[in-house]
């Protein structure tokens, strides 16, 4: 049996709220971008920034996520990287990649009043974690 890793981890910004819409088996598909940003030393030794936009897609997220994938909060995102092929309206064969979502974290400060969830995917289920004394969080 061959043994193979498809794992991508990311922490960024986004670039627009989230999106949800519904299939005909009424699962929910929900899609956003996501910016990551490396920074190098360039050639004259000025650091340079290089932003990099990611396609993510989350199947049945919690309504919690819905109303809060909002642009410009930072999240964490884990999961795993899937090209997918399609024909746009003028027959070409275009190509897209995105990442799957596997779990979400949100990363910006948390209100008082708030609570902070992190949700998994495992095997096309969900499991939610509740925190609520967020005190002891180490953000």
């Amino acid at each position: 049996m061959a043994f193979s890793l498809n794992k991508i981890m990311l922490i960024g910004h986004l670039g627009r709220d989230a999106e949800t819409r519904f299939t005909p088996n009424n699962l929910s598909v929900t899609t956003f971008t996501m910016a990551t940003t490396y920074s190098y030393k360039g050639k004259n030794g000025d650091w340079v920034n290089e932003t990099t936009w990611h396609n993510i897609v989350g199947y049945n997220l919690s309504d919690f996520f819905k109303e809060n994938l909002k642009k410009g909060k930072k999240f964490y995102v884990d999961g795993r990287l899937n090209r997918r092929d399609y024909t746009d309206k003028e027959g070409i064969k275009r190509y897209s990649t995105e990442v799957i979502v596997d779990r979400i974290i949100p990363l910006d400060p948390v209100e008082a009043s708030s609570t902070v969830k992190e949700e998994e995917h495992v095997n096309g289920g969900s499991a939610e974690i509740n925190v609520e004394n967020n005190e002891d969080l180490p953000f």
